[in-house]
């Protein structure tokens, strides 16, 4: 049996896929790697995995229709070269062509996922421009084209599902909501916090709508009070239209009420550091980062959006605070500085709350049932 995976980087695929991968090659089965990028380090690390890596080409953030149009034919042919019996797409764009492509190729079970909905689908508090109400459109013309030739849709939250298929009416064959990704609990081990000098941080690329800002402006509202108390960002920044300016990052810096670590590559070793996690996101799929802080036994800071709201129980391993609401998410802080003992005692919540939703065996186990239920 030949297994097709179509992603977009093959960072990505390593972080995201590997456990799926392992598995799949475990049981004999024939895993190829489509990435949009030609990475050779990454693709060497897929290669010893067991599977084979190659690149198609296609713009990830780009709309030109002449230009995707051409590159699904090219990927087409590229899917019939490998002729898988299953294709498995993920991320908005792979999910979108690769389905197309697919389909023209002939490959007759095609599954997608979606870990949520992206930009297009994210409220912010000011209302949308009129560039991303039409670059919604389009999105969802292209997901009512494609989506209902896949066998299957996943999506890791029913807020997505109800979004994007039930508000547009999107006839798909079937759908499930399979919950996080998971993570690997031994890994990601429990680890005694810190509650005498508190450090909040987050794991994020700086998008405004991940929250950065009013992170920042929370931080600025508890350091009058509690100078002590340290703020931390682990993420680089982002050219995407959503990004944090330079402009801004260097005024915050001057600031000096967070410290932006960049891009690391010890996230464990971070979130180990911090007393509470913080994810003032505007929409996630259900965030890899909340799942990892919370199986070390970390106490979360999150919003009342799609994504989000799964990974808390509010009062319990955390709390949950309303989107774009600096003086909540600095109120929940400061309940946590007042209330040190809360530390452990919802951080060992957060432990098991992670045990019980989040199992990276479990979640790549039903994965593999759903890739597999037609052979």
């Amino acid at each position: 049996m030949k297994i097709l995976l179509i992603g977009n980087q093959a960072s990505t695929i390593i972080l995201f896929r590997k456990k799926l991968i392992e598995q799949l090659v475990s049981k004999d089965i024939s895993v190829h790697i489509l990435t949009m990028d030609n990475d050779r380090e990454k693709f060497l690390q897929i290669s010893q995995l067991g599977a084979t890596p190659e690149q198609y080409i296609f713009s990830r953030s780009g709309m030109n229709p002449l230009s995707d149009m051409v590159n699904t034919v090219s990927l087409s042919k590229k899917i019939k070269q490998i002729n898988p019996d299953v294709v498995f797409c993920f991320f908005p764009k792979p999910v979108i062509f690769g389905t197309l492509a697919a389909k023209l190729a002939g490959v007759k079970y095609i599954y997608n996922l979606l870990e949520g909905l992206g930009f297009c689908y994210t409220a912010h508090k000011k209302k949308d421009s009129f560039k991303k109400r039409i670059l919604k459109h389009i999105q969802t013309f292209l997901y009512k084209l494609t989506l209902p030739r896949s066998k299957k849709v996943l999506f890791l939250n029913p807020d997505d599902y109800c979004d994007l298929i039930i508000h547009n009416k999107i006839a798909i064959s079937d759908f499930e909501i399979i919950g996080g990704i998971g993570v690997n609990l031994n890994e990601y081990s429990y680890s005694l916090p810190d509650k005498t000098s508190l450090h909040f941080g987050m794991v994020s690329r700086l998008l405004v709508e991940k929250g950065v800002r009013e992170f920042v402006e929370a931080a600025k509202i508890v350091k009058e009070k509690y100078p002590e108390v340290k703020f931390s960002i682990a993420g680089a920044i982002d050219d995407n239209p959503g990004g944090i300016t330079r402009e801004q990052l260097n005024v915050w810096k001057k600031e000096g009420h967070v410290d932006f670590l960049g891009q690391i590559s010890d996230v464990k070793g971070y979130l180990t550091e911090l007393s509470v996690f913080v994810l003032p996101s505007y929409r996630e799929g259900i965030p890899r980062s909340t799942q990892e802080a919370m199986s070390i036994g970390r106490p979360v800071i999150t919003t009342d959006v799609p994504g989000c709201r799964e990974t808390i129980n509010h009062g319990l391993n955390g709390f949950m605070i309303p989107p774009w609401n600096v003086e909540s998410l600095a109120e929940a802080m400061i309940n946590f500085i007042v209330n040190p003992q809360q530390v452990i005692s919802m951080g060992k919540e957060s432990r098991r709350m992670a045990e019980e939703k989040f199992d990276e065996n479990v979640a790549t186990d039903k994965l593999i049932s759903i890739l597999l239920s037609n052979n």
